[in-house]
């Protein structure tokens, strides 16, 4: 079990929900909050977000993301803290894989833990507060967005948080510099600082921009190279758990994962040590895979919740 990485909590997921969020760091977790509701969700979805979350959030999952900061030091939320990676014991950047018989033995990691409260949170026998909390769970702790970040599915070095590099003259860790560090230097250099343009921005490319042709491959849950019409998608993943003995775990979030954990072997892990990977090639390479991941992971929660209360993804 990896102690000191219990205490990182995604940006990813919330990108595209509705207003701030926490997760890739506070202005990942911000831009998947302004994204999501104001550009993806469909009407029942929307509507349960707001009636759900109430005032004590502004009806919003994004002001809702500091709760992932509230209780990641409670003792009374301390079972949750696996819940948010799934360790996956491969060796990168040689060889990626995340499997869940190998990685999540014991039934304790992301896999299951959005398989769980996938049910939940539609779960009409559970108090307000109980599907809130899976909701929270789904959206602001982001387990669908922490599933897209490549050191959330990595066990080398407890995600990258025992592994020291530097970042625009400063030491942090590999997983601090995705989580937050490169993030952090990208909206300073290219947004004037502001989530709402950055999330904007990214909104726009899934619409009409460079991942409009990407977007629908985002929402499949097989190999890019199946055929188009016999790829799984997340309204069949969502849907057919709910059916008689289900197949568990889900589909989808386990593609996800091993999506992004290709990115530890593609990428994340190689760089010159002792170099300044703010101020090199690396971090030029590495702003457009985060980009991308957090696009990737909003839209496809903003999907998962269409899926849940209108039936079906209802995506642009």
């Amino acid at each position: 079990m990896h102690t000191a990485r219990r205490f990182f909590v995604t940006a990813l997921s919330l990108a595209f929900i509705s207003t701030p969020a926490l997760g890739w760091g506070a202005n990942g977790h911000q831009a998947v909050g302004f994204v999501e509701s104001s550009c993806f969700l469909s009407p029942k979805a929307l509507a349960f977000v707001t009636s759900s979350l109430g005032p004590t959030y502004s009806q919003s999952l994004g002001p809702a993301a500091t709760w992932a900061d509230d209780i990641k030091s409670s003792s009374a939320y301390a079972w949750s803290s696996t819940l948010h990676y799934v360790d996956a014991e491969d060796n990168p950047p040689n060889s990626c894989s995340v499997s869940e018989s190998r990685d999540c033995a014991n039934g304790k990691c992301i896999l299951t833990a959005i398989a769980n409260y996938t049910t939940r949170v539609v779960d009409a026998s559970l108090s307000t507060s109980q599907r809130q909390e899976a909701l929270k769970f789904l959206g602001t702790l982001s387990f669908i967005g922490d599933v897209g970040q490549p050191l959330h599915v990595e066990a080398v070095e407890e995600g990258g948080n025992g592994i020291s590099v530097k970042c625009s003259g400063s030491t942090t860790n590999l997983y601090s510099l995705w989580d937050s560090g490169m993030i952090n230097k990208l909206l300073a250099a290219n947004y004037g600082n502001s989530v709402t343009t950055w999330a904007n921005t990214l909104g726009t490319r899934i619409k009409s921009g460079s991942y409009a042709s990407l977007a629908p491959f985002w929402l499949s849950c097989t190999s890019t190279t199946s055929q188009a019409s016999r790829r799984p998608t997340v309204q069949d993943d969502v849907t057919g758990h709910f059916r008689p003995r289900a197949i568990t775990p889900l589909e989808c979030p386990l593609v996800w994962a091993k999506d992004a954990n290709s990115l530890d072997c593609s990428f994340v892990f190689n760089y010159s040590s002792g170099a300044d990977l703010c101020t090199t090639s690396y971090y030029t390479n590495a702003i457009p895979i985060i980009e991308t991941q957090i696009a990737k992971q909003g839209l496809r929660l903003a999907a998962w919740l269409n899926v849940l209360f209108d039936g079906a993804a209802n995506l642009p």
